[in-house]
């Protein structure tokens, strides 16, 4: 029998293959060439249906589909400009780095999702007091090959760009945004009064907030990594199909992840939204406070 670690890990993989076969980009195009075989096997009308309907869906690409798709989850949470009331803290999720990229040729390397790192080395210069926690694993780990993780990764770019190693604590557990969560919750104890900040991708905020609520962490939405420009783009069309699906996947994802959250409860609310009222600077027992004896230095 496999370890757990074995078995969660296979379970994961199969999850990433079964989204890879339902994600928008994949799926179009698939049902055009299932529909074009069935036509040339003989079954030439369903075929016929079939690869046009493919054919229509991935040019749906061009439209301003994805930008629909997408604009409700970025809009939620707005962003913060301007503000520059203290922060004790900030809690940036994984997911901007390139694991593969970074590890093969031995740098970091950013993706899509990169201003998660670019916005906490300017957040901390700007709030030079505040203490880091940056949250996240080996998404595609598996049992008996050990990698470093992205949280070691990103500590050891974050040394070099300057800061120090004494401020930030690394949660290298974490596969997904459920345990972003729960591991971050064990780091943290509650203190009246402080400010933390959680900083992730704008689309995927709503599902991170819902999350953490969700453990009993009230943190202040700190959104970046926009990729729509606002409720204009719900009239822009894209020059390539492929960057209209790339960005359909992204929302697609999202929302079912939003469902998935929420019925399985890792989740407060399906749809998460700000809080009914501003927080004062001082609040109640909800603002988390960093457990002083598990704050630690990466070592590299």
């Amino acid at each position: 029998m496999g370890s757990p670690e074995s078995a969660q890990a296979l379970l994961s993989l199969s999850g990433r293959f079964a989204w890879g076969l339902v994600s928008p980009s994949n799926l179009f195009p698939g049902l055009a060439l299932l529909g074009l075989t069935m036509a040339a096997l003989g079954l030439h009308r369903v075929g016929t249906s079939l690869a046009w309907a493919g054919v229509l869906a991935t040019l749906s690409g061009l439209t301003p589909i994805a930008n629909w798709a997408l604009l409700p989850l970025e809009q939620r949470f707005p962003a913060l400009v301007g503000d520059v009331r203290p922060v004790d803290g900030i809690i940036v999720l994984s997911g901007g780095i390139d694991l593969t990229t970074s590890r093969t040729r031995r740098r970091l390397e950013l993706n899509d999702a990169g201003e998660r790192i670019t916005a906490l080395v300017e957040l901390a210069h700007r709030f030079p007091q505040a203490r880091l926690v940056y949250s996240g694993g080996d998404p595609s780990r598996s049992g008996g090959r050990v990698r470093a993780p992205e949280a070691v990764l990103a500590a050891a770019y974050l040394e070099r760009v300057g800061i120090a190693p004494a401020r930030l604590t690394i949660e290298t557990g974490s596969r997904t945004t459920a345990e972003n969560a729960f591991e971050v919750r064990k780091l943290l104890t509650p203190r009246p009064g402080e400010r933390w900040l959680l900083v992730t991708s704008a689309w995927h905020m709503p599902r991170a907030v819902g999350a953490f609520r969700r453990v009993g962490l009230e943190l202040e939405p700190f959104p970046v990594d926009f990729r729509t420009a606002g409720p204009f783009a719900t009239r822009f069309t894209f020059g390539h199909a492929a960057d209209g699906l790339h960005q359909l996947d992204v929302a697609a994802k999202e929302w079912a992840g939003l469902l998935f959250y929420h019925l399985t409860g890792r989740s407060d609310a399906l749809f998460p939204a700000p809080a009914a009222a501003p927080s004062p600077p001082l609040d109640e027992n909800r603002h988390p406070r960093l457990a002083r004896d598990r704050r630690c230095s990466t070592g590299l």
